[in-house]
């Protein structure tokens, strides 16, 4: 049977939506509330193959983003997300039933090309069902459902580890394969019209867009200035991101409770690090940082607390503190992502802004994908302090590029291509 047919009657689209998005929220807070700690204990993999089953998970979202758009492009979103999902749900199973690096590596591979499947084809597929107006309701609905299940799939995490970590992350891959199922049995598809050429993105199109935002930035050097921002932000990020619980686990020991799994205590350092970073960005709302100059001084003292908050990390040897500046880097982290988009968004014309935007995200993904081994290879010959020492060593270039923005930036307005004030 045709893949875009149910293979029986189709459930409506909306309940459909909401149970995908929130079935997939459980199960990968499941799997990323174990997946470092079997990564760091059972398969005991060195700093080094740390970050680059990381760098193996960008790489390929990066290279199969817009091959695998084409599936949901001209055949079917419905397909796409399928295939994605039954992708993903192998990938975890692999995961979990092989602890030798290649097949590792392996399922990391599977993971970022399911990913790239499921990746804008859910929302496409759903805005085509119900109308976008619709859509971006349940959109909303979905992110909250997804934080509720998102709490439910650590403590079903928590849970499977009494037994081992190897049975979480294969629950959780045997979780993906039955949502799979489930879209495969129900999930119906009535108002799909196949994408035409001149409108879908295409390999041909990337390159457009690398030449065209290229000849951009060089009438704009503040423009220039803010994607490279966006590549030490990148280089930095897979350092922390893969070595923070390896760091953790090398130096302190965590207490023990009769029936409860370590994976226990990092649950919790999560879950009150979300709890943090959530509070933290209302604080930053409640500023209302609209100037291109507030927006600058905002990232420079985000970037500023990143490195230092990672410098004091990588040093520290009392155990409170370390789990602190975890929750205070995670919390800076979250504060800059939209202080940086909102500051490019300000230097952008509406005919090249999504140009723009695009090649922000483009350059933030070869920073992770250069950076992961650079830091994993430092790492290795010189320890995880010194590794995570050189990620915040790296970051320092785009607090010097801030400093010199905000010297730039007018109290009020913002500089045009040519150099003069606008409002």
């Amino acid at each position: 049977m045709h893949m875009r047919t149910p293979l029986l009657k189709p459930a409506p689209a909306l309940p459909t939506y909401l149970a995908y998005n929130t079935g997939q929220a459980l199960l990968f807070s499941l799997i990323s509330a174990v997946s470092s700690i079997y990564a760091i204990t059972v398969a005991q993999l060195t700093p080094l193959q740390l970050v680059l089953v990381g760098t193996m998970l960008e790489a390929s979202i990066f290279v199969f983003e817009i091959p695998t758009g084409v599936v949901a492009d001209l055949v079917s979103r419905r397909m796409s997300v399928i295939i994605g999902v039954l992708l993903i749900g192998i990938g975890f199973i692999v995961w979990g039933s092989w602890t030798e690096f290649a097949t590792i590596l392996l399922a990391q591979f599977l993971w970022g090309v399911g990913y790239t499947f499921t990746s804008g084809a859910s929302q496409a597929w759903i805005s085509d069902e119900i109308g976008e107006e619709a859509a971006g309701r349940a959109f909303l609905k979905a992110v909250r459902y997804g934080q509720y299940a998102s709490l439910a799939g650590v403590g079903l995490a928590v849970l499977l580890a009494r037994t081992s970590l190897e049975l979480a992350l294969i629950s959780g891959g045997v979780g993906f394969l039955f949502l799979g199922l489930g879209l495969m049995l129900w999930m119906p598809e009535t108002n799909f019209h196949p994408i035409p050429a001149e409108d879908r993105t295409s390999w041909q199109q990337f390159f457009h867009t690398i030449r065209q935002g290229g000849r951009l930035i060089r009438r704009r050097p503040l423009l220039m200035g803010m994607l490279a921002i966006g590549i030490f932000y990148g280089l930095y990020s897979e350092g922390f991101d893969r070595l923070s619980d390896a760091l953790l686990l090398e130096r302190f020991t965590f207490p023990q409770v009769e029936g409860l799994p370590l994976v226990t205590w990092f649950a919790l350092i999560g879950a009150a690090g979300n709890l943090v970073s959530a509070a933290g960005t209302a604080v930053v709302e409640r500023l209302k940082l609209t100037l291109p100059r507030q927006l600058a001084v905002g990232l420079g003292f985000a970037t500023l607390a990143i490195i230092s908050g990672l410098a004091v990390f990588a040093i520290s040897r009392n155990l409170a503190l370390s789990i602190s500046m975890i929750w205070w880097i995670g919390m800076q982290r979250r504060i800059a992502a939209p202080l940086y988009t909102t500051l490019v968004n300000h230097q952008l014309d509406p005919q090249v802004r999504a140009t723009v935007l695009s090649m922000s995200s483009q350059v933030d993904a070869i920073g992770q994908i250069t950076g992961g081994p650079l830091v994993g290879a430092i790492t290795q010959a010189v320890g995880i302090q010194n590794g995570l020492l050189f990620s915040a060593v790296l970051l320092t270039p785009a607090l010097l590029l801030l400093v010199w923005q905000i010297s730039r930036l007018p109290r009020r307005g913002l500089p045009s291509a040519t150099g003069n004030p606008s409002n």
